[in-house]
């Protein structure tokens, strides 16, 4: 343990990387379903580390903190701002009311067992699952009128409270989303998700010519056409609007390859190379003549594509819509496979509504591709580097925001660093989203700016807290969890009656969805996913979850503020 500790007096910044390569060891450890995750296992090791005394510059915590949170609202912002219409009014209101809850439940805790701020700001990171809330706290903490030994206190009450809380911060949401409302409500919940697929699907289980079904595999064939296929004498873009689901690719005549274009036409002995939905390609065969073998060598160039979407015309329109408009604007030949909305996959039926910066999976050849691209937006590797122009500037201006000062009730209370880059960062997302040739932050690079930068803050705080852990533990340790446990289970069953009766959020899933959106849970929306078998909760979580990353974080330094008892 001496040369461990002399190596750490020698090499704070080795300690830090070892905290954080053993915390995140650890938060992979399962215990049955439970995973405690990586940033509370590097806060749980940072303290136990922090034993050592060892001491590490304050300002890596206020860098690595700013580019987390920054990351946080520039993946965010679209979806902030598109909770902001009247069209996601009610689950706008769902999120913030249950933030609300939870903002108050932390305070009447705080006063009625005399917690200071630094505990009651631990206790809300840790029962709300929010561990921007360690670094807004302390922002605010460390702007207060008091002595260096109390402002250092309350720090580590901040990591020690959100340690305490943290567990059943994460278990209480996976319980009561997927156990207690169910049971209360009689929900069976995959069920209630096939049946809200097949809402979304327009309730059929079965296509209809015209209808479109976006998880459906894509395949390449090659007809020999017949003397009496329907096919023949007509131009390749007529064959495709009768088909509704494959186009022409090329036409194999005589040894040679021509292009479907204007001014061919398919001909009796003609192969003809579609690409398309498997159950139209297993029917093509009656329109077009039997199945071939391709020639060899031969070779039919498909691609992959993320495209961005940002042209008005289909935010806010359907799936399917946004199929009839490609086959109307774009010929055929562009498949939609799959999308993501802040990451996750979504649910893509034909009436699912699309949002501004969701990413769309397309398949087809290049030339299709490229002409689908033009409608909707722009393809994600044309972002594949950061224009850090607009991240420097975003970062200044999140500071500068930091600094402003305001009033609640007489009490002066700042948002600090954190607050402000996260409000930044939403700028700057919505920015990107609607305007693709500024402030580009690949999806791999804020995922890492993220990741990275909230695991080295929290190692940072955790070592920090260390000396000091054992004293709170000892002061505080049970009453802290309970009060955590209430923290946790009693805004969600006050926002959840709230949403169901009072917003009209009857759905099932949706109400489950926004639960655990409003609340920031991410495990809790991971259970909710594997108990519905499909994506279906995507859609109101991504919403609920992108409002409440903002209030949630926001409520560091109002708790700071308005609790006035120091240690």
């Amino acid at each position: 343990m001496d040369v461990v500790d002399k190596l750490f007096d020698a090499a704070p910044l080795m300690a830090l990387f070892v905290t954080v390569a053993l915390g995140y060891f650890v938060g992979k450890l399962t215990i049955g379903r439970f995973v405690l995750g990586g940033i509370a296992g590097t806060l749980i090791v940072g303290v136990l580390i922090g034993q050592l005394g060892i001491h590490l510059d304050t300002g890596i915590k206020t860098v690595f903190f700013a580019l987390f949170i920054y990351a946080v609202g520039y993946q965010g912002g679209p979806q902030f701002f598109h909770a902001l219409k009247l069209r996601s009014l009610n689950q706008l209101v769902s999120a913030f009311v249950m933030c609300l809850l939870g903002l108050v439940c932390v305070i009447v805790a705080a006063w009625l067992f005399g917690l200071d701020r630094g505990t009651a700001a631990g206790l809300a990171a840790g029962g709300l699952t929010q561990s921007a809330i360690i670094g807004t706290a302390g922002d605010a903490i460390a702007r207060l009128d008091v002595s260096a030994a109390e402002i250092k206190q309350m720090e580590t009450n901040v990591a020690v409270g959100y340690a305490v809380c943290y567990i059943f911060g994460s278990l209480g949401p996976i319980i009561m989303v997927t156990w207690f409302f169910p049971t209360v409500m009689g929900w069976d919940i995959r069920a209630e998700a096939v049946k809200l697929a097949k809402q979304m699907s327009g309730g059929r289980a079965e296509l209809e010519p015209g209808q479109f079904n976006a998880v459906r595999p894509v395949d390449t064939r090659v007809f020999s056409v017949a003397t009496d296929s329907k096919a023949v004498s007509r131009a390749p873009l007529d064959v495709d609007r009768e088909l509704a689901g494959a186009d022409i690719e090329a036409i194999l005549r005589d040894g040679k390859t021509l292009v479907a274009a204007d001014g061919v036409t398919v001909q009796p002995g003609d192969e003809v190379v579609v690409t398309g939905e498997i159950g139209v390609l297993e029917t093509a065969s009656r329109y077009f003549g039997p199945e071939v073998v391709a020639p060899p060598g031969f070779a039919v160039v498909e691609e992959n594509r993320e495209i961005i979407l940002t042209d008005k015309r289909f935010v806010g329109t359907t799936v399917q819509a946004l199929h009839e408009e490609l086959n109307r604007e774009a010929r055929f030949g562009a498949y939609l496979i799959g999308a993501k909305r802040l990451g996750r996959d979504m649910p893509v039926l034909p009436d699912v509504e699309l949002h501004r910066g969701d990413e769309l999976l397309f398949t087809g050849a290049p030339k299709d591709l490229d002409r689908a691209q033009s409608l909707i937006g722009y393809k994600i590797t044309a972002a594949a580097v950061t224009d850090f122009i607009f991240f420097g500037i975003g970062m200044a201006l999140g500071m500068l925001i930091g600094l402003i000062q305001f009033k609640i009730a007489g009490i002066p209370v700042t948002i600090g660093t954190g607050g402000g880059c996260l409000l930044s960062g939403l700028l700057f997302g919505w920015l990107r989203s609607t305007h693709p040739r500024f402030a580009a932050l690949p999806t791999g690079a804020s995922n890492f700016l993220r990741d990275f930068g909230l695991a080295v803050f929290v190692g940072v705080v955790g070592i920090s807290a260390g000396p000091q852990a054992l004293t709170t533990i000892q002061q505080y340790g049970v009453t802290l969890f309970f009060l955590g446990v209430a923290v946790t289970i009693v805004p969600q069953i006050l926002g959840f009656f709230f949403s169901y009766y009072v917003l009209r959020i009857r759905n099932p899933i949706e109400a489950l969805a926004c639960l655990v959106g409003g609340r920031s849970a991410n495990p809790g929306f991971a259970a909710l996913l594997d108990k519905a078998g499909n994506a279906t909760p995507v859609v109101a979580f991504t919403v609920t979850y992108a409002v409440a990353n903002v209030f949630l974080t926001l409520w560091g330094p109002i708790i700071v503020g308005v609790i006035t008892k120091n240690p």
